[in-house]
């Protein structure tokens, strides 16, 4: 079953603010929390569905990505459905967002002020050929990375009893006042690191390289940045991983051009040919196409190999593969060539006499962007 557009699920136009979007989600989510709809399946659906989309739309690259590609260029991040994560994850990432909403803390039992840290997000660059993009690839990809160390253990933080927040009450004239802020002994994480190796650092990490596949479907672009949920570096204090963002780079094919999902090739041929016709092997990207050549072919004339350009990444079709047809002038003859050609100059049909059938240079530009 296909996905919703984001901003369908939340309710809100494209041009909805952070704010807008925020509120959007925080309505869905106590609409739909499990707290208030237990083992109800749809509503639990819904209340992932409404994360997945704000953990998105709330994150600007994120949202950027989504924008400009829609679900394709989300690659392998696609939000929290493509990713893995359950409900711990989404109440320990967006529990703030919540405020005083159930019990005090964002589905109560479940953590309540206890922040959860995420791990940085790792970049890396991918080269991709022509024949990559217009086929999907798999890569496998070495990363360095931080991962938690082996023997850390962890422990309750002694000041804030693993809550993550610090209550003090204070007497004013208007009666107690009492504040929550986070725990400075923890830094709101409610744990504290109680053993570490000595080569990790004071979080309990180390860099450590891994092999991460990365799917790259086909019609990406330069430039284009793909999301691999969860595979970024570690959270600290068994926090949420980073993300890993690959960034595109187009390799240029030697023959071949791309122009969005079509392709462009030149092909030169004598005058001869171009006069009395002939036939021509095309290198396409996925192997070679045999085309006719009819008698009396002008140059510049656009030939059309349908469906055999690029993929649309939306999944809206493929594009055409275009050949353009020069006919090459010797620059230099002999004095026997030159004597031939010197005879057919005087001939009434070698001389340029075009009809509306001979479509102008113009035309021939309007036929290939239509």
């Amino acid at each position: 079953m296909s996905k919703r557009d984001y901003y369908e699920v939340l309710g809100v136009s494209k041009n909805a603010s952070e704010a807008e979007i925020k509120k959007a989600y925080r309505q869905l989510a106590i609409k739909y929390h499990p707290d208030k709809n237990p083992d109800d399946k749809t509503a639990e659906d819904k209340f992932k569905e409404a994360a997945e989309a704000y953990e998105v739309l709330s994150n600007p690259e994120k949202k950027q990505r989504y924008d400009q590609f829609g679900h394709s260029g989300m690659g392998n991040s696609g939000g929290f459905g493509g990713g893995g994560m359950n409900m711990e994850d989404i109440f320990s990432q967006f529990g703030d967002i919540f405020g005083g909403a159930f019990g005090g803390g964002f589905g109560g039992s479940r953590g309540g002020g206890r922040r959860v840290r995420k791990g940085t997000n790792l970049r890396i660059k991918v080269k991709l050929t022509l024949e990559d993009i217009i086929n999907g690839v798999q890569k496998n990809i070495k990363v360095n990375k931080l991962v938690n160390a082996e023997g850390v253990t962890l422990k309750t933080c002694t000041s804030c009893k693993g809550s993550g927040q610090v209550t003090r009450i204070a007497n004013t004239i208007l009666g107690q006042m009492q504040t929550s802020s986070p725990c400075s002994a923890c830094g709101g994480d409610g744990k504290m690191i109680d053993k570490k190796p000595a080569n990790s650092d004071n979080d309990g990490l180390i860099r450590k390289e891994e092999l991460i596949t990365i799917d790259v479907p086909a019609g990406v672009e330069d430039g284009m940045q793909l999301s691999v949920t969860g595979k970024g570096n570690a959270g600290p204090k068994d926090g949420i991983p980073g993300d890993l963002i690959v960034l595109i780079e187009e390799v240029e094919h030697d023959k071949i051009k791309r122009d969005g999902t079509n392709l462009l090739y030149e092909h030169y041929l004598s005058f001869c040919d171009a006069a009395l016709g002939t036939s021509a092997e095309i290198p396409v990207v996925n192997g070679k196409v045999k085309i006719t050549i009819d008698p009396g072919t002008q140059s510049g004339k656009i030939l059309r190999l349908k469906g055999k350009g690029v993929p649309n990444i939306h999944g809206y079709g493929t594009g055409d593969f275009l050949i353009y047809l020069n006919v090459w002038t010797p620059q230099k003859m002999s004095k026997e060539e030159k004597e031939l050609i010197e005879k057919l100059k005087s001939s009434e049909n070698f001389k340029p006499n075009p009809t509306n059938k001979d479509k102008s240079f113009l035309d021939r530009m309007k036929d290939y962007f239509n």
